[in-house]
């Protein structure tokens, strides 16, 4: 078991996409890791344009094998991790909050 770093630039045409399977309990329940990428999203920051910054724990190897075969790959690219020794808060404007936004226009 390790914490990561995640940072990916998410799929501008994909994001209602996404807030409606991360609301409507599709990932969450996804076993076995749907709670922790439901809870991921939830500390997700929007550090630069289109870039998005989490930390996340993962059993797998490679790092997020699972999550990105499942989930991840739809709707991110440019996916980057880094083991860290515990959970970060990332400055920026919170991810679930811009993808409720984008779910309205």
């Amino acid at each position: 078991m390790a914490i990561y770093s995640v940072k990916a630039r998410c799929i501008e045409g994909k994001m209602k996409e996404f807030y409606q399977k991360l609301t409507d309990e599709t990932i969450q329940n996804q076993k076995p890791d749907g709670q922790e990428i439901i809870n991921s999203m939830k500390r997700a920051k929007i550090t630069k344009s289109n870039v998005i910054q989490w930390s996340e724990m993962c059993f797998c190897s490679p790092p997020l094998k699972h999550e990105r075969e499942t989930v991840y790959n739809q709707f991110f690219t440019d996916i980057k991790t880094k083991v860290i020794d515990e959970y970060v808060e990332y400055e920026g404007e919170l991810f679930m909050d811009f993808l409720a936004k984008k779910n309205k226009e």
